[in-house]
């Protein structure tokens, strides 16, 4: 595995019980654990019909960026030019798909002609107009009309901002032929997808729209959506996906030669990063930990969102060390850094009863949208990375 010179530079150790006893960190600690990454990637790379593209939203921090390129994906979801940007200066070979159907004036001009981005999204007139302009007309780029898919299926809906229903997409479509673009489709059937049906139902929108439109599409590209198990997600294994999608893909024109594309974030990231925090202070069940909601746990308050991290808690051994704590459990409510009452987990967490001020909570399976959605505010600013595994 070829990493970037920065992750090489990171400390390295067996696990995080020895993470923990070597930095004894007051401040949180990213965990990265490689081989995780490749396992996610290679879960895409060897059975998804297509092409996948990580979707750098997820998270974009460099680290990350470095074992998911190292472990074999070189096509990006990049939804800004500061995505584009990051990703084609750590990797000047990969390849970048602008994929937000909203862009500011003169992005998309700068990703084309200085990035030789060549896929952009629309689901309006007026950004295929800009985009048109932007991009000499279109010429040899495939330019995806975005179609909202029906609610339901997901834990978070992602059609009430973006999409267009299938008999407008029709339209556009023509519209981009017309211009002598490569017309194409897309959708997203909403974040932490619970039910391979979803992918199934979008793709027959996708047929229907592009039989309206009586034009052969370039591509189809199917969005993300594809979801960890997290505790209390009961999730399918992900060859029910990739095979629902198979089969819903043989419905459409020359499905054997259609280009086809797919857009992980959480899939390919969620697993393979771990948070070591620590206790700073108890008040009966009260718990006051060294990262929060302005921190890594700003998911976790999401409507509709009502499942936590799988969690481990450690404690000093009184020989430099540490030991896991596993005796009976109680409820917790548990508190950031930050002076803001609103800094509080939104639900109570199971701990050890005899849960400590220097004790530490390791919460895994945190890869997605953790630093992604970060902030400094108050100044707390979680940025300190380490390695656990070859």
């Amino acid at each position: 595995m070829n990493l970037h010179a920065a992750n090489a530079a990171l400390p390295r150790f067996a696990s995080v019980e020895t993470l923990i006893s070597a930095l004894k960190p007051v401040e949180p600690v990213y965990v990265l654990l490689p081989e995780r990454f490749h396992i996610a990637a290679r879960r895409f790379i060897d059975s998804f019909p297509g092409d996948t593209l990580y979707a750098v939203k997820a998270n974009p921090a460099p680290y990350v960026l470095d074992l998911v390129h190292a472990a074999g994906i070189n096509h990006f979801d990049t939804a800004s030019l500061g995505e584009i940007e990051l990703v084609r200066g750590r990797f000047p070979d990969a390849i970048c798909h602008f994929m937000a159907p909203v862009r500011w004036p003169g992005t998309a001009k700068i990703a084309f002609e200085q990035y030789q981005v060549r896929d952009f999204v629309v689901d309006c007139d007026f950004e295929l107009d800009k985009l048109l302009a932007e991009t000499k007309g279109g010429k040899g780029c495939r330019i995806f009309v975005r179609i909202a898919t029906p609610l339901g299926g997901a834990v978070l809906e992602l059609s009430s901002k973006f999409g267009t229903t299938p008999d407008d997409a029709a339209r556009l479509l023509k519209r981009v032929a017309e211009a002598g673009a490569n017309p194409a489709l897309t959708f997203h059937v909403g974040s932490q997808c619970l039910s391979p049906f979803s992918y199934a139902q979008a793709i027959e929108m996708a047929r229907r729209t592009a039989a309206l439109a009586g034009i052969d599409i370039a591509a189809l590209d199917i969005g993300g959506g594809f979801p960890w198990s997290y505790p209390g997600h009961d999730v399918p294994p992900y060859h029910w996906y990739f095979d629902t999608i198979r089969e819903a893909l043989a419905t459409m024109p020359d499905a054997d030669r259609l280009p086809l594309l797919c857009e992980p974030g959480r899939g390919l990231v969620a697993e393979g990063m771990s948070l070591v925090t620590q206790v700073v202070l108890r008040k009966g069940d009260k718990l006051y930990i060294n990262d929060g909601i302005y921190g890594s746990f700003d998911e976790l308050t999401l409507p509709g969102w009502t499942t936590d991290y799988r969690l481990r808690v450690f404690a000093p051994d009184g020989q430099d060390g540490v030991c896991a704590k596993a005796d009976r459990s109680s409820a917790f409510r548990v508190y950031g850094p930050t002076c803001d009452t609103l800094d509080l987990l939104p639900r109570p967490l199971m701990l050890p009863e005899t849960i400590a001020p220097g004790d530490f909570i390791v919460f895994d399976e945190i890869g997605a949208y953790s630093c992604a959605v970060r902030t400094a505010f108050n100044g707390f600013l979680p940025d300190r990375w380490a390695i656990v595994g070859n």
